[in-house]
């Protein structure tokens, strides 16, 4: 069974959306992707309006059965970091008002379950979404790749309604292994020791 999973990467000024089918297989397609924009100088509730409306249209328009948001981290840039926690509530708003899961995901979760490696530059998480999805050149701005890549890691993890499509199952893609490996080698890291007697 596919999954089709919409992917946000939330900002204010540029909001990254990819929507995406994913087979049990882990072979993924493009189905759509989308840079919701809005201009620094129009007052916020409007912005966040424009934004809500944009990702509404694009929910309704596909009938993704999850949302995946990547998670809003601390940044030395207040003022970026704000619009960019309200643009998320405004995501988790619309998944909510039509009862579909969401997953939150790092950045770091991201690019490790799409490139393997989770310090990947930019470059590197749009060139492996453009070969996961066999696309000639990765989607642009960045925003639409993030997108894209946001809600392939869902998939590919097993996130909420992925493991009922078959994310939880089957062989792991290169990528995920490496993923994971990486996963359970911080776990061992950070696991208390016994000292010997």
């Amino acid at each position: 069974m596919t999954i089709r999973v919409l992917g946000i990467d939330p900002g204010l000024t540029r909001c990254g959306v990819g929507i995406v089918d994913v087979r049990p297989d882990r072979r993924a397609a493009l189905v759509e992707v989308a840079v919701i924009r809005t201009p620094p100088g129009m007052p916020l509730e409007e912005r966040l309006l424009a934004v809500g409306t944009g990702i509404e249209r694009l929910i309704d328009e596909h009938g993704p059965a999850v949302v995946a948001i990547e998670r809003v981290f601390a940044q030395h840039n207040l003022r970026t970091v704000m619009g960019t926690a309200q643009v998320s509530g405004v995501a988790l708003h619309a998944a909510a008002k039509r009862g579909l899961p969401v997953g939150l995901h790092t950045p770091s979760e991201v690019k490790a379950a799409v490139t393997g490696y989770g310090s990947a530059d930019k470059k590197q998480v749009q060139a492996m979404v453009a070969r996961i999805l066999g696309l000639d050149e990765a989607p642009k701005p960045a925003d639409a790749a993030d997108a894209l890549a946001i809600a392939i890691c869902h998939a590919w993890r097993g996130g909420p309604v992925a493991a009922d499509a078959g994310g939880a199952a089957g062989g792991l893609t290169p990528a995920q292994a490496a993923w994971r490996a990486a996963e359970r080698s911080t776990r061992a890291s950070a696991a208390p020791r016994r000292l010997a007697r």
